[in-house]
């Protein structure tokens, strides 16, 4: 059973765009199916953690936002930060699903229980994972990748019955 979905941003919970305006001003674009399936996967019992490579106020403004609790920006070695995460939540590598789009997610990858790439990432992560999404990046790959995990987890109901039964 997967416990814990790890995300990487740009390129996954994002379209990988990065938009400055004249004064420096960093924005993104993020999909609210996305964020719908990751706060009904939080309200199930199960976990989430994002793991980028890169550090941004915004990506912390969406995370807190969505109630995630594990942030790791600013990481260079993804596997090792993975890792130390599944040692402290007491986690095996089986109990794992992880969504990278590009080579900075493919250690990561090669190791995790179930991995994803949205349906525009890298070539060589495509051959990598078990799972390439009919979705791009930032475009409701996340919310696919759950969806498949929520079949997978036998959590389809109660997935379902958070927006239907008033447990919210």
């Amino acid at each position: 059973m997967i416990k814990l979905i790890v995300l990487d941003v740009d390129g996954c919970l994002s379209d990988g765009k990065l938009i400055y305006s004249a004064d420096g001003v960093e924005s993104k674009n993020f999909n609210v199916k996305d964020g719908l399936g990751i706060t009904t996967w939080l309200k199930i019992g199960n976990q989430v953690a994002v793991i980028t490579g890169r550090k941004s106020e915004i990506v912390k403004k969406r995370v807190t936002e969505l109630g995630i609790s594990h942030l790791f920006q600013g990481i260079r070695d993804k596997q090792k930060v993975l890792l130390e995460l599944l040692e402290n939540l007491d986690l095996s590598l089986s109990e794992v699903a992880i969504i990278g789009d590009d080579l900075n997610d493919y250690n990561m990858l090669k190791i995790a229980g179930e991995s994803f790439t949205p349906k525009d990432g890298a070539q060589e992560i495509k051959t990598l994972v078990n799972t390439v999404l009919s979705h791009n990046g930032g475009n409701g790959a996340v919310r696919e990748m759950i969806d498949i995990l929520v079949r997978h987890n036998h959590q389809a109901d109660a997935f379902l019955s958070v927006w239907t039964k008033g447990q919210i």
